[in-house]
């Protein structure tokens, strides 16, 4: 029975890959809370364990005395010698070979339970401690099931959570495929293995697929100093190079693209734009609402508030699809960012100052105006007025013009009354 349970525990080592010495420190102890349940919590005792051959020895060690004051740790001279066989005296140690099955069925029921529980709480804890060291990096792993909000996967014979909120909305995944994911959190649980749980929608993901496929970024010459996503849909990553030779935005770009394609074909083709960070906070924003030109930058910078002042035909490119352009802008330069369309308004105090004056000569060519049309209506004003009897002659040349007319319309009234007569007169001769 003691083989048994060596062997069977040495091949749960080999499948869950615990330590042998970790095993066989793990047996001693289960031993020998089996033994003082049943001689007692002071008693003496040493278990020696063979992993190769499969064996497990027990001993027992008591005092001799006279007379036993403690029965756990003492034993009398005369039972010593009746259980021993031998002649030992007051002062010996007694020593007894314990047998496992004298131990009784619910000793050894207690002990495989006790072993069982310690190999798990083993095994939670190694699993625990990989899984810890490797929070930040990328790992694969195989679909095993998928949930309506969950995927488990399968890594090293480990499940691992992938949650819905953490997926990329525009893929389709398939069990038995393998993906690439990120390892964002481990926690401890009181019951069952350890919880881990994997991400593709953190931005740390992007992060590091920048690290593995660019290698300026790797070796520390380039530095992502921000990065900001809609999973994918649009992602905005600001890097700088901290040697003037290298263009950190080509160098991430890569060769006609080459670089970061691999990146979008990995993310289900999510828009990722590039940009050089800057300390300057308004050039910062500027480069960050890319490809929007803006007129002009006000930077609140106690409370983080920039208001940008752009075209009307450039205000539909600062906002974007969605509004993810201004969303991302925010969230990578970490200020909130109003938008205001450009009316006109002078950008500066020179400005303003041309525009007044413009404004100025213009009201006083207005004016200007104005006083030539008054000074013309007085001109009309003071023309003298025309004596009286000129002014008749004038009414009399009419009247006379008016008699003529209607002398004219009598005559040819006439006439045609005269036409009329002889008309009628040939009719009665007919």
């Amino acid at each position: 029975m003691k083989s048994e349970i060596v062997d069977s525990f040495s091949q749960m080592v080999k499948d869950k890959k615990i330590d042998r010495d970790l095993l066989e420190s793990i047996i001693k102890e289960v031993f020998g809370m089996m033994i003082k349940k049943k001689y007692g919590q002071n008693a003496n005792y040493d278990v020696i364990v063979n992993m190769d051959k499969g064996d497990i020895e027990m001993y027992l060690s008591k005092a001799v005395v006279e007379t036993v004051a403690d029965p756990e740790t003492e034993i009398t001279v005369e039972e010593a010698n009746e259980r021993s066989g031998e002649e030992l005296e007051v002062g010996d140690d007694y020593t007894e070979v314990l047998d496992y099955v004298t131990f009784g069925r619910r000793h050894i029921v207690n002990l495989k339970q006790n072993l069982n529980q310690k190999i798990r709480e083993v095994e939670k804890e190694i699993i625990y401690n990989d899984y810890k060291d490797l929070v930040g990096e990328i790992i694969v792993g195989e679909i095993y099931q998928i949930k309506p909000h969950s995927i488990l996967l399968i890594h090293n014979g480990h499940e691992i959570q992938f949650p819905k909120g953490e997926q990329i909305q525009r893929e389709r995944y398939k069990k038995g495929e393998s993906v690439r994911v990120y390892v964002k959190e481990v926690s401890k649980k009181s019951s069952g293995p350890p919880s881990i749980i994997v991400s593709r929608s953190a931005d740390d993901f992007l992060k590091k697929l920048f690290e593995l496929e660019i290698p300026e970024i790797y070796d520390g010459v380039i530095e992502i100093k921000g990065v900001a996503r809609e999973p994918g849909e649009r992602a905005k990553v600001a890097v700088y190079s901290y040697d003037d030779r290298i263009d950190a935005v080509g160098a991430c770009v890569g060769m006609k693209g080459i670089r970061i394609h691999s990146i979008v074909r990995e993310l289900a083709n999510e828009n990722i734009d590039v940009i050089n960070y800057s300390d300057d906070i308004g050039l910062y924003i500027a480069r960050a609402l890319a490809p929007a030109k803006l007129k002009d930058i006000y930077l609140d910078k106690a409370n983080k508030v920039a208001k940008i002042v752009a075209d009307e035909d450039q205000i539909s490119l600062v906002i974007g699809k969605n509004g993810q352009n201004i969303k991302l802008a925010s969230k990578l330069t970490d200020y909130e960012i109003d938008v205001e369309r450009n009316s006109g308004r002078p950008k500066d105090i020179e400005e303003a100052l041309e525009r007044e004056l413009e404004l100025q000569a213009e009201e006083a060519e207005d004016e200007e105006l104005d006083e030539e049309v008054d000074s013309n209506e007085e001109e009309n004003d003071n023309i003298p007025e025309l004596p009286k009897d000129m002014k008749d002659a004038g009414d009399n040349d009419d009247e006379e013009e008016t008699e003529e007319d209607t002398e004219d319309d009598n005559d040819d009234e006439e006439d045609e009354s005269d036409e009329e007569e002889n008309v009628k007169a040939e009719e009665e001769k007919k």
